[in-house]
């Protein structure tokens, strides 16, 4: 039977049915409602989150206006948590909240790590996950330095084309680190 988790560690690392069951044993399945929240800032983050179902916006909120800052989105087929707090087992400083009804499963740090030990393929697909990531990052901060507005929102549409009518303008426009407006003028041109 397929399985979004197996497939998607089967193509850095192809797994046996009983090699993935024993993977799929350490997760445990979480059903959120639009709008919930999978992390709140403040509290601790005890799982690594693989989104299943749904789309969640990851950000940070300033205390003294409230506005957020969004720097990730989770959908099928992605990994989200605060990565900080997750790591270091301590208050998380962000919220990820759900945009859409979603399912994830969660990994805890102790069975994440007994997992990289114990399964050559588990550590190996963790580790080339940790490169693709480090990349993505290194080239979206290349991005919000030296690109443009309208280089930023081409991108973001070349990359995440699937996501476009799926998220409001103003989480996209957060997440490019520009206003609502300045990102309708970049629709009229």
């Amino acid at each position: 039977m397929p399985h979004l988790l197996k497939d998607h560690i089967g193509v850095i690392s192809p797994l046996s049915d009983e090699e993935f069951d024993y993977i799929l044993s350490h997760f445990v399945f979480k059903k959120l409602k639009k709008h919930s929240f999978l992390v709140q800032e403040g509290n601790s983050v005890k799982y690594e989150y693989f989104v299943l179902k749904g789309c969640l916006k990851a950000y940070m909120s300033d205390s003294n206006t409230g506005k957020e800052f969004i720097y990730q989105f989770g959908v099928e087929d992605w990994w989200i948590t605060d990565r900080e707090a997750f790591f270091k087992q301590s208050a998380a400083t962000i919220n990820i909240d759900c945009l859409e009804d979603s399912e994830v499963l969660g990994i805890t740090l102790e069975n994440r790590e007994k997992l990289v030990s114990e399964m050559r393929k588990y550590e190996h697909f963790v580790a080339v996950k940790a490169n693709l990531g480090y990349i993505s990052l290194q080239k979206r901060l290349q991005l919000m330095i030296m690109g443009s507005v309208k280089e930023r929102y081409e991108n973001f549409i070349q990359q995440y084309p699937h996501l476009i009518n799926r998220i409001p303008k103003s989480f996209i426009a957060s997440y490019l680190g520009v206003s609502r407006e300045t990102l309708s003028r970049l629709y009229r041109s």
